[in-house]
């Protein structure tokens, strides 16, 4: 047997895989709505993203055009084809046409230290990556693959997309530039969508060549700018080499009054704030943050978010003439009376679903972080993917000492006979608070994405917000939870605002 041909084969399924799953996150669509798009079911989708089911050609050919991938799912499937028909004995006459010349091998390539700065100039967000590279492997570089990806609105991937088929992202605004030691660098675009490019940039321009040789490093920089109009209020490093060295860095005017914050992910979709704080340091007229991490692991992804103070200020002016719910609707929470709130969210298939999980989760983060900023959750609060339109058995809860708790599939198991009966707010009909008996304490059986099965007691309050959160994920609002003949005051006669609760027992 010649385990060099079956590696190839298996390298080029999981390519496959990377790319289907890739173009779906880009596109905002789950494995759900992707079978309904092309017609297959989502369990054919989902055997095939977990390596048990290569795709036939219309599968690909029609998945290509519904996520607009310019023919890369295709090119990724004639390439497993053709690794395939070689372990069988066969070869395949002729050349493919499209096919992308490919970069050293993934593990060939460690990034020594990536140095990323993002700087907000006269309503322009410039972003500056610089790269020291090395070639561990045995054929010379000649080429690397960045990525650009822009996202106004996160967590909202709907009407991002309508701002972007409207006002597509251009090659003429972006003004791409890269060099190499000083030289300057070719590039050649590999996929050019609304919202996301991929481009080569090559070892090369007009006078020379200069391949990244094996043992040789060098340090590449290339430089890019999005209006504000397209640039969200969040900023990504995605760890895709092997690397020893992230830094990131923002400038930000002062006079905006800027405030950041860091989301980690990872394989295990757990979503968290940096592990260590995000430095600060101020300018007469500018501030800049800094943050750096060793080491981080394949796969992860480092977020920062922020607002700009004087923003929010005029939004809160501006809120403060619409009622609760309306602030809670304009945060993109939905609203009571709306379908998705009443309905048993989906629950993900693990670990086959893990990459629509840790994208669900990554938006309740978000979503999180913006209503955060808008009311002040002294109780701890929390936000189920229903509340965010999408109905998927995933919550995030934050308690009051900032913990954030991710519950994927989670179902209450065991309750204590004990009950405590507290007021009660949801986002999903702010206006009012309502008294709600819960049991004190709670078994929750729970998954992480590689499917393993947990079990978690919460009591106290923080079983009142799981146990709230939950709820949401059944179709489940408090109003059906309070005693008969007990209803919602209004939050203007509520007196617990910014209190926490004082647990009771009954």
């Amino acid at each position: 047997m010649d385990h060099g041909k079956d590696d190839a084969a298996q390298q080029a399924a999981s390519a496959l895989i990377a790319e289907l799953r890739h173009w779906r996150e880009v596109a905002g669509v789950s494995q759900k709505a992707l079978a309904k798009l092309v017609g297959y079911t989502p369990s054919y989708i989902s055997k095939i993203e977990s390596g048990s089911l290569i795709p036939s050609r219309e599968f690909v050919e029609s998945a290509d055009e519904h996520l607009r991938t310019g023919n890369a799912l295709l090119r990724r499937w004639k390439a497993l084809r053709d690794a395939g028909a070689e372990n069988r004995g066969e070869r395949h006459q002729g050349s493919i046409s499209g096919d992308d010349p490919q970069a050293a091998p993934g593990n060939s390539l460690i990034v020594e230290h990536e140095k990323a700065e993002l700087a907000f100039r006269d309503g322009m967000f410039k972003t500056c990556i610089r790269r020291h590279l090395q070639n561990a492997g045995n054929e010379p570089v000649t080429q690397y693959l960045i990525r650009i990806a822009v996202d106004r609105y996160p967590g909202d991937p709907e009407r991002s997309n309508r701002l972007y088929r409207e006002f597509p992202l251009t090659w003429e605004e972006i003004g791409l530039s890269a060099v190499c030691q000083g030289e300057p660098m070719t590039w050649r675009a590999k996929h050019d969508r609304d919202a996301f490019k991929e481009v080569w940039l090559l070892f090369e321009n007009g006078d020379e060549r200069f391949p990244l040789y094996p043992g040789q490093s060098t340090w590449i920089e290339y430089v890019y700018t999005v209006s504000a109009d397209k640039w969200g209020p969040w900023w990504t490093r995605a760890i895709r080499l092997p690397t020893k060295r992230l830094s990131m860095t923002l400038d930000f005017p002062a006079e905006m009054q800027p405030s950041v914050w860091g989301i980690e992910t990872s394989m295990t979709a757990e979503a968290s704030p940096f592990k260590t704080p995000i430095n600060r340091a101020n300018s007469s007229d500018r501030v800049i943050f800094s943050w750096s991490a060793d080491s981080p692991p394949l796969h992860a992804r480092y977020r920062i978010e922020w607002k700009f103070k004087n923003e929010i200020a005029r939004e809160v002016d501006a809120m403060k003439t619409l009622a609760p719910s309306e602030r809670m609707q304009s945060l993109g929470i939905a609203q009571e009376g709306e379908t998705v709130l009443y309905e048993v969210s989906r629950r993900f298939d693990l670990p086959t679903e893990a990459e629509d999980a840790r994208r669900v989760v990554s938006q309740l983060v978000s979503t999180m972080e913006r209503v955060a900023q808008a009311h002040t959750f002294a109780k701890g609060m929390g936000v189920a993917a229903p509340q965010i339109g999408i109905s998927r058995a995933v919550a995030v809860v934050r308690t009051p000492d900032g913990e954030t708790i991710t519950l994927i599939n989670p179902r209450i198991i065991d309750e204590s006979t004990e009950m405590d009966e507290q007021y009660e707010g949801c986002l999903s009909f702010f206006d009012v608070r309502g008294m709600v008996p819960r049991p004190v304490c709670i078994e929750v059986e729970h998954q992480d994405v590689d499917g393993n099965t947990h079990i978690t007691m919460f009591d106290g309050p923080i079983s009142r917000l799981v146990n709230h959160e939950i709820d949401h994920l059944f179709g489940q609002l408090y109003r059906a939870k309070m005693r008969p003949g007990v209803e919602p005051i209004p939050v203007s006669q509520y007196k617990g605002t910014g209190q926490p609760w004082t647990q009771g027992r009954t």
